[in-house]
């Protein structure tokens, strides 16, 4: 299926190595600091992004906090230490110590039950229905698969709905014996906790850590983004690959997955955020979230994957992908939307050094180019590798295998059946996860019109009862199909839509007419 959060990740670039000896002197990092800046313009001069922001913390001071390349192609505004992006899955750990927070006024646990906070949530699994808690959502633990309420977040359902739709999902795994990266797993733990605590999500984010901080920039409601007049916009590469000629046309919305995937923020703001974490919840003077919640997400809670050629393991704590390496453990996440952002950050908390990198462009590894050649600047004084290439190559693999289910419509079968008259398909079709579908004919061509939001999108004849359509603006080659049954009547009995059928929740039938 297609994945409008895009999930692969760069983090397996680096193997887990003997600990070395080198640190992260003041000295070293002040020297990598302006051969990075270098580095970051060359990047956005070759058009590789459009425009970044980098934020580096070392030893409780901000060391870095500069802009490079363009607000948005096409336009002369730059992109500075104060620019808004939109952050994608960037989101996750910064929710984490929002939770963590929480969980430090005693209202809520890591190990909070769903059932005893939100009675209302249920999974398909009883097991993990009456036992799921805060953490195993956070962990991506919970059974449930990764990208169910991804599909149909952009046809308009509301937070509250795609939630209570995961119930329908099959589980893809045994309760706390798997992992798969779930947003609105995430997004429901998060949410609950908040409830719990007599708030909203985005007012509880604002009280915990924005404000606390004087994160004046960083909101969890995509209004409050739009509203930023010093803001990135989203470009997608012309041609599918990022050969330096970008687009920007596409928008995202990503409210109803706030917590997982809906904040934005400035590399200013996030400085702050990194500060916060190496001190282990102190800002200043003041022991802001408890030490001891606060530990929690860093610790690992599941394994997320195992290096095939050496063994070696690499696991996800409560928001954050966690690492053992070379200078020891590793805290880092990055973020990604197919409209075109991404972001990233890590950090080295026993070198006590952290960075943010924000893009306005997707899909590109510079994020993760960006943050292992600052490292290795600091720690051999000069990149041992082409880093935004290795990364690149790991993102348009994870690209082209998005596109893969697609590769079937590329090219038209040698004798095509023509489809059947229109009113074989006409009619309206649902069912409880996707919700309502209508088949319509305007001037001869099919549509499907899809969700709340009443997206429309022309059906494209391939094989008789067959159909393609582009369900992603920013990919318009990329085409889903679309399967009609013919029953016994000569009419439609039934429709499945390729791209919302990954875990068999995209067969809709015939409504029958009133």
């Amino acid at each position: 299926m297609f994945r409008r959060t895009f999930l692969v990740g760069a983090a397996g670039l680096l193997a887990p190595l003997p600990a070395l000896a080198q640190s992260a002197t003041r000295e070293k990092v002040a020297a990598a600091l302006p051969k990075l800046k270098d580095f970051a313009r060359q990047i956005t001069d070759k058009a590789q992004v459009p425009g970044l922001s980098i934020a580096i913390v070392h030893r409780d001071e901000v060391v870095l906090l500069e802009g490079f390349g363009l607000r948005q192609v096409g336009r002369p505004e730059t992109v500075d230490a104060d620019t808004v992006f939109q952050l994608a899955s960037l989101s996750k750990p910064l929710s984490s110590t929002v939770v963590a927070a929480l969980v430090s006024d005693g209202k809520v646990s890591w190990d909070s039950r769903l059932r005893d906070i939100d009675p209302g949530f249920a999974l398909q699994d009883e097991l993990a229905a009456v036992n799921v808690t805060v953490r195993d959502l956070f962990a991506h633990r919970s059974g449930l698969p990764g990208h169910v309420g991804d599909d149909i977040e952009e046809l308009g359902f509301s937070q509250g709905e795609i939630l209570h739709r995961l119930r329908l999902a099959k589980p893809a795994y045994g309760f706390r014996n798997g992992y798969s990266y779930s947003n609105f797993g995430l997004t429901e733990a998060a949410v609950a906790a908040a409830r719990i605590s007599s708030q909203g999500w985005e007012e509880a984010a604002e009280d915990k850590l924005y404000k606390p901080l004087g994160m004046a920039s960083t909101s969890s409601r995509y209004r409050d983004f739009l509203d930023r007049p010093n803001r990135a916009a989203l470009h997608v590469p012309v041609d599918g690959t990022p050969d330096g000629t970008w687009a920007s046309f596409t928008k995202r919305n990503p409210d109803a997955q706030a917590p997982a995937g809906g904040a934005s923020s400035s590399a200013r703001d996030l400085a702050r955020w990194l500060r916060l974490l190496l001190a282990e919840g102190r800002y200043g003077a003041r022991q802001l979230i408890a030490k001891e919640a606060l530990q929690q997400a860093h610790i690992p809670a599941t394994v997320r994957s195992v290096d095939p050629n050496t063994g070696a393991a690499s696991f996800y704590g409560l928001g954050w992908n966690i690492d053992y390496r070379a200078h020891g453990v590793e805290w880092s996440h990055a973020g990604a939307f197919s409209a075109g952002a991404r972001t990233l950050v890590h950090l080295i908390p026993g070198e006590q050094l952290g960075i943010v990198v924000l893009s306005n462009a997707f899909p590109t590894g510079v994020p993760e180019g960006i943050a292992m050649t600052f490292f290795d600047l600091v720690f051999e004084g000069q990149p041992t590798k082409d880093w935004v290439t290795m990364a690149n190559d790991v993102f348009q693999a994870g690209y082209a295998a998005m596109l893969k289910p697609s590769m079937a419509y590329a090219t038209e079968p040698a004798s095509p059946a023509p489809p059947l008259p229109p009113e074989a398909y006409l009619g309206d079709y649902g069912n409880d996860y996707v919700g309502d579908a209508k088949v319509t004919d305007s001037g001869g061509t099919l549509y499907l019109s899809l969700g709340p939001a009443g997206r429309r999108f022309p059906l494209n004849p391939f094989n008789r009862d067959v159909f393609t359509y582009a369900p992603m603006a920013e990919a318009p080659k990329a085409r889903s199909g679309v399967s009609f049954l013919i029953g016994p009547d000569g009419k439609a009995s039934e429709v499945t839509i390729e791209d919302l059928n990954e875990y068999g929740m995209g067969r809709l039938v015939r409504v029958p007419a009133r």
